[in-house]
């Protein structure tokens, strides 16, 4: 087994299971089952020791075991989790990321910088969990010499304690373990699992059961053939327990009978493995599990009962032992049942998934460039010397490379929904330090994009989120007298649109006073007193670099640094950033960003001898153009529609041609022409970044290389539509 990757595969799971803890915890309120969710906290948190353990991580295992320990009370209804506590998990969740990255970075005990934090939460942790003891020592003396005693583990199950039939008195459990042929193929090593268990309690008796084996030129030294009986002392529930062997719960058979069971139990456990009833019989009896005497009688019993029905009768099912031992109504079996298959087909379509480093991905998507702009090279020799065979030949190429650059962008998508995820907390933590009751709300979190994008867009997110939160949504008091409800929301959106995705950053605090806004750029000199503005550029201004009308300087906001780094890391991106708001209303704020930065499919263009790339899903329709001389506009079909002039724009010698196009283009619900002297047809484009010398030409987004070798520029349509500037907007209104 390569422990290396076990252990980076160990890191990864880690960090998405503490991901999922955080989420849990923040949204266990909104739970429809509130103890479900208590439920998957615990699992969270019972994975991480379970996994830590395996790699002898002592540390984590013992911060993690004080955590699952008080995760353990509240979802035996011993503790309630409050606000107070939600804090301190969150906080728990906090150090155990850093013990990760630590172990990330190579250190494999804990860091003593951190050892004060950990030592203070842990008891933290202790006092929750003290309180909830002495609670419970209130009620039981309160209750009386004649109330039901409460065992002291409530978390070991005590099957069958109904009368009517001599039980056993030991005080062990028992675990029968059938390892799977396939287990040491799989990379696992059943006697690591063995040494394990001693971490939660004593094996006060082990019998190994060699009965598989065949004979020694029939077996296979890759294949496992043992099983075992043991007799384990533990205070441990029956779920920690099962949890020790959860990475081989697919490749063995696991049997686990609770202390003071029926002795019948065991019997049924003799009947149910294939080794023979005799042998086992003895091992249970030296294991000490059971004695000789039980044994005997509880056999001697069922054997009359079998007579007395004149056949053998099959072993019962642990289900209906359960509900005849009056432990569990019929109800509950059938629903953990359900529950069973639900979780195996969850773990088989889990098993479908693999793990894959995200550099081969870009080498693979660097790959198919170099394939796409090869493959468009033939397809050019092919027109040119008109061989009909070659030209077959590079059209079903060119089909192929187009479906194989789908797949490989396919792959490199990711929902965006884990980046929604991480604001969760943002929003927790900054609605504290502020003192206001905030929520957040999460729609199209299943809209996927480039995994290079939701890795850049992170950090403007971030910053709309928490602004909308500090200047945005007003105090308590502000908005219970507005007639508003007392908590804030903001709503975070994404959905597609035109070959982009759309990401919506609302609230519905104060919205922006624009008057306030022109005022504060009037007095920094950035427009004109006398300067008639649209609402839409008044809102704009504040991404102006400085620009704040904040009151105060806060921790969060008030320095105007912050929303033109905004604009300008979401322009890095080919995207857009607008603004809409109702005074009194809310505000929202629109990013429209494409889908991948990699490959796109593009219009190529001809302004004289220079050849442009437009996105294609930018474009509604090309129409032949049509217009007085001197004009920057068109009908179209009843609508006046604004161009602009390629040659123009970028000052390009030369006379047009007689018969010039108009390629309409379409952003969001703006729309604008281009004209151009030659419509060249559909293009695969593999986008080339620009060297920084060219990072001020404006409405130019990138390059391509032509299948000739010539380069060509691809069209920022986003900066086009500002160019045009309020005549779009205008005629989209």
């Amino acid at each position: 087994m390569n422990l290396d990757a076990a252990l980076q595969t160990f890191i990864a799971e880690s960090r998405e299971l503490l991901e999922d803890m955080e989420n849990a915890l923040l949204n266990v309120d909104l739970a429809c089952d509130t103890g479900e969710a208590i439920a998957a906290i615990f699992r969270a948190a019972h994975t991480i020791k379970g996994s830590a353990g395996l790699f002898s991580l002592d540390h984590i295992v013992a911060f993690t075991h004080v955590v699952e320990s008080l995760l353990d009370e509240v979802r035996d209804c011993r503790v309630v989790l409050n606000d107070e506590m939600i804090v301190l998990l969150l906080s728990c969740c906090d150090f155990l990321n850093g013990m990760i990255d630590g172990l990330a970075g190579g250190n494999f005990e804990s860091d003593p910088d951190t050892q004060a934090e950990g030592e203070m939460l842990l008891a933290q942790l202790r006092r929750h969990m003290a309180c909830a003891c002495e609670e419970g020592g209130a009620a039981e003396a309160a209750a009386g010499p004649g109330a039901l005693a409460i065992p002291a583990e409530p978390g070991v199950e005590r099957i069958g304690d109904g009368g009517g039939e001599e039980r056993g008195d030991n005080d062990y459990w028992h675990i029968s373990l059938r390892f799977g042929r396939g287990v040491l193929q799989n990379g696992m090593d059943p006697i690591a699992f063995l040494r394990y268990l001693p971490k939660l309690g004593t094996i006060k008796a082990i019998a190994t059961v060699p009965d598989a084996l065949p004979p020694a030129e029939e077996m296979d030294a890759e294949l496992c053939y043992l099983g075992f009986e043991i007799a384990f002392d533990s205070q441990a529930d029956k779920e920690a327990i099962e949890g020790v062997f959860e990475f081989v719960q697919d490749d063995c058979e696991i049997r686990i009978i609770s202390p003071r069971s029926k002795v019948s139990h065991y019997v049924d456990l003799i009947r149910a493995l294939p080794e023979q009833a005799a042998r086992l019989g003895d091992i249970l009896v030296r294991c000490g599990s059971v004695t000789a005497r039980e044994l005997d009688a509880a056999l001697n019993q069922q054997h009359a009962a079998e007579g007395a029905a004149g056949e053998a009768l099959p072993p019962p099912p642990l289900g209906s032992i359960l509900v005849e031992g009056g432990n569990v109504p019929p109800v509950v079996v059938e629903a953990a049942l359900a529950k069973q298959k639900q979780v195996s087909e969850q773990k088989a379509q889990e098993s479908r998934s693999i793990r894959i480093d995200s550099e081969k991905l870009d080498k693979l998507i660097d790959l198919v460039g170099e394939l796409i702009i090869a493959g468009a090279r033939a397809n050019m020799i092919g027109q040119h010397i008109q061989n009909a065979e070659l030209q077959e030949c590079t059209s079903i190429l060119s089909g192929l490379v187009e479906e194989v650059r789908d797949a490989a962008l396919e792959l490199r998508m990711v929902k965006i929904g884990a980046t929604f995820n991480r604001f969760q907390r943002v929003v927790h933590d900054v609605a504290r330090e502020l003192g206001k009751d905030i929520g957040l709300m999460v729609s199209g979190e299943d809209s996927e994009l480039d995994k290079t994008v939701v890795e850049k867009i992170g950090d403007p997110l971030m910053h709309l989120v928490r602004n909308a939160m500090d200047h945005g949504i007003e105090s308590a008091e502000a908005r219970v007298a507005a007639g508003k409800p007392a908590k804030g929301m903001i709503r975070l959106n994404a959905f597609h649109e035109s070959g982009s995705i759309v990401i919506e950053v609302s609230d519905d605090g104060g919205g922006l006073r624009k008057d306030k806004i022109f005022a504060k750029a009037v007095e920094r000199g950035l427009v004109d007193p006398e300067r008639k503005m649209s609402d839409s550029e008044i809102y704009n201004l504040i991404f102006e670099p400085g620009f704040s009308t904040a009151e105060k300087i806060t921790n969060l906001s008030g320095r105007g640094v912050g929303m033109d780094v905004v604009k300008r890391n979401i322009t890095a991106l080919r995207g857009s950033v607008d603004i809409g708001s109702r005074e009194g209303q809310g505000t929202t704020v629109t990013v429209r960003l494409p889908l991948t930065l990699a490959i796109i499919d593009g219009f190529l263009v001809q302004v004289g001898s220079s050849v442009f790339v437009v996105p294609l899903d930018m474009i509604e329709e090309c129409i032949e153009y049509a217009t007085e001389p001197g004009q920057d506009y068109c009908n179209l079909r009843g609508q006046v529609l604004p161009f602009i002039r390629l040659r123009q724009l970028f000052r390009i010698e030369g006379a047009g041609t007689r018969r010039e196009s108009i390629v309409v283009l379409k952003l969001g619900t703006l729309r604008a022409g281009l004209v151009v002297d030659t419509l060249l047809g559909e293009f695969q484009t593999v986008i080339k970044p620009l060297s920084p010398i060219f990072s001020e030409v404006k409405c130019i987004s990138g390059s391509t290389i032509l299948g000739s070798g010539e380069v060509a520029l691809i069209v920022d349509v986003a900066a086009l539509m500002r160019t045009v500037g309020g005549r779009a907007v205008a005629m989209a209104a």
